[in-house]
């Protein structure tokens, strides 16, 4: 199952070129899911064979793991003489439709394409981030060492003086993981992209080299860069064809950027109003999508490890940060783990096994290429 994901910068129009994307790819013949929090007015699922539309219920998500979470919290509230809340006074907190919108990633079987309407860009860098920094802190209140004792749990509890954390956490805990780890799938397959979508203006540079950094952080493969609302050119009017010959520029520097790393930019024209409804969308060329549920070949891993030993000692590890600075760039290691910060993101990551026996020895940034240097720690690497 190929998965697309779409964003860019807020109101630079990414929800209609994921309507565009999925209703392409339904007319040519391909089981598309489209997951939205707001459908474009006019389309309908039941107007496009093939085409499923599934708008968020972010409410009703949030009620559904409110009550289950409160009823496996019964026996804590009778111990302490609370009583539970009813259905009807769960009441939606802010944050719930991003959980809602990875609920709907981790349950899209039956189609052969998804497209995935999400937030704008550095949200949506955030938030698919957070499968993975949830199982983290899971791993670390709950490790599995911890929960191989389960059955100690009570003479442990009698000989300590203190309660144990009853058998409903470590469930919970497991259940959750298990939900994190299929929606992490997904964000980290192969077969998943993501089409970053601007409106070429003076500060489409800045808001579109930080975001294309987050991406690489997390290792996301950005597969097009999407020009949308276009306006035409060669216009009689000194006005538009001001506008016109502004916005050029700035699209040259989109493809000056992201075409020398090999990532296609795609134009998608001004219709002179708002789109609405099938046709308006096939009109914006959402054909671009394409009918091959699977990109041609799975995505390269982004972070490699050079092996450098022969030639000066050292062992490197490449993490790909284009578009990143200096002055907005941190590495930290902690034990097995490196923190990163770049363009305001942050990601902890454990080391490769090799390196883990090797000490930080420097590091550089290089034509958008971080890299860290490795040399042997005399004491844990073997003789």
């Amino acid at each position: 199952m190929r998965t697309v994901l779409v964003t860019g910068p807020g109101g630079a129009g990414a929800s209609t070129v994921a309507a565009a994307t999925a209703l392409a790819a339904a007319r040519a013949g391909v089981r598309t899911l489209l997951i939205t929090a707001d459908p474009p007015p006019g389309l309908t699922a039941p107007g496009t064979p093939g085409l499923t539309v599934r708008t968020l219920d972010s409410a009703g998500v949030f009620q559904d793991r409110a009550a289950d979470l409160q009823e496996r919290l019964s026996t804590v509230f009778d111990l302490v003489g609370a009583s539970p809340l009813d259905t009807e006074e769960f009441t939606e907190l802010p944050g719930s439709r991003e959980f809602a919108l990875l609920h709907a990633l981790g349950a899209t079987g039956g189609h052969d394409i998804v497209v995935a309407d999400l937030p704008p860009v550095c949200g949506a860098i955030r938030l698919l981030a957070l499968p993975e920094q949830l199982r983290r802190y899971l791993a670390r209140l709950l490790p599995a060492e911890r929960q191989a004792a389960r059955a100690l749990r009570p003479m442990l509890a009698q000989l300590a003086g203190v309660p144990m954390p009853a058998e409903w956490l470590y469930e919970t805990a497991a259940r959750w993981d298990a939900e994190l780890a299929a929606v992490q799938a997904v964000i980290e397959s192969a077969a998943t992209t993501v089409r970053l979508v601007v409106e070429p203006g003076p500060r489409t540079a800045d808001r579109i080299r930080a975001a294309r950094t987050g991406l690489a952080l997390f290792g996301h493969r950005l597969e097009s860069v999407t020009a949308n609302r276009l306006l035409p050119t060669g216009s009689a009017d000194p006005f538009l064809a001001g506008l016109s010959g502004q916005q050029q520029d700035h699209l040259k520097a989109l493809y000056e950027e992201f075409t020398a790393d090999g990532v296609p930019v795609r134009e998608l024209p001004h219709l002179g109003r708002d789109p609405y409804g099938p046709d308006d969308l096939a009109a914006l060329g959402g054909q671009d999508a394409g009918a091959d549920p699977l990109p041609a070949t799975p995505a390269a891993e982004p972070w490699s490890v050079q092996d450098r030993w022969a030639a000066d000692g050292q062992l490197v590890w490449r993490l790909p940060l284009p578009g990143a600075t200096r002055d907005t760039l941190d590495l930290v290691r902690r034990g097995d783990e490196v923190v990163v910060d770049a363009a305001g993101f942050r990601r902890i990551m454990p080391l490769p096994s090799a390196l883990r026996r090797c000490t930080v020895s420097g590091a550089a940034l290089r034509d958008g290429v971080l890299e860290v240097r490795f040399v042997p720690d005399p004491e844990l690497w073997p003789r």
